[in-house]
């Protein structure tokens, strides 16, 4: 009798200290405890250990282009913004996050981010009727571009893209900047701006004339003829 009673104590005392165990000092809390890299589901979590870096903490002010954009996320179909990210963007600085590219992310993780993005900042209210040209194309006509270029870019960027003096836009033919960046990007930026540099879109802004898709092939074709060629880059013989 006193046996089987000295062992229940004993179990009981063990079920105590367990459950204390659970309140000892500088044990981590459920939510400062480890989740594998590809268990992490959580948009902020995902975003900002990813994108925020370039893209700025909520998608607007960092040094790559704003995707809190409701223009550029009409621009960008969801299948443009999975393959830019799983795999990157070649001769620039945005890496590949899929895993099966060498990143760190799973397919689900990509998509989930590029949904949320859309849910999060997409505003189509913003953009109603209004249709961008198509996200990718063929380089236009460079000689055409240079016309388009003097009649709707010089005004702020110089007749010959290398700013103006007095005005906070810099050259946009500067080779590192060209060197940095694909014809893509640079057909992003005609088409959707950049309004956090407050460079508008391919509608001109207040009182400017929208440029067409033949114009914008054109002028991409123009800025791209600007690359210098470096060692070890494509540009500008291959593109």
């Amino acid at each position: 009798m006193i046996g089987r009673f000295t062992r229940a104590l004993a179990t009981a005392a063990l079920l105590a200290v367990g459950a204390g165990c659970d309140a000892l000092p500088g044990k981590p809390v459920p939510d400062e405890r480890y989740v594998r890299p590809d268990a992490v589901k959580d948009f902020a979590s995902l975003y900002g250990e990813n994108c925020s870096g370039c893209h700025g903490a909520d998608g607007r002010l960092g040094p790559a282009r704003p995707l809190n954009d409701p223009l550029y996320l009409a621009f960008a179909s969801d299948t443009d913004l999975i393959r830019a990210t799983s795999q990157g963007v070649a001769g620039t600085t945005m890496p590949a996050f899929a895993i099966s590219a060498g990143g760190t992310l799973t397919d689900q993780q990509i998509a989930d981010l590029v949904r949320e993005m859309r849910t999060r900042w997409a505003r189509p209210q913003e953009v109603a009727g209004v249709t961008p040209p198509p996200y990718a194309a063929a380089l236009g006509d460079a000689q055409a571009g240079a016309a388009t270029y003097a009649a709707s870019c010089a005004s702020c960027h110089g007749k010959d893209g290398a700013g103006v003096a007095g005005k906070a836009k810099g050259s946009i033919v500067d080779g590192s900047y060209l060197a940095l960046v694909s014809d893509q990007g640079l057909r992003s930026t005609v088409v959707a701006g950049r309004m956090d540099l407050g460079m508008p879109d391919f509608r001109g802004g207040a009182g400017g004339t929208p440029l067409t898709a033949t114009q914008v092939a054109d002028v991409v074709a123009w800025l791209a003829a600007q690359r210098s060629q470096f060692p070890g880059r494509p540009y500008p013989e291959s593109k």
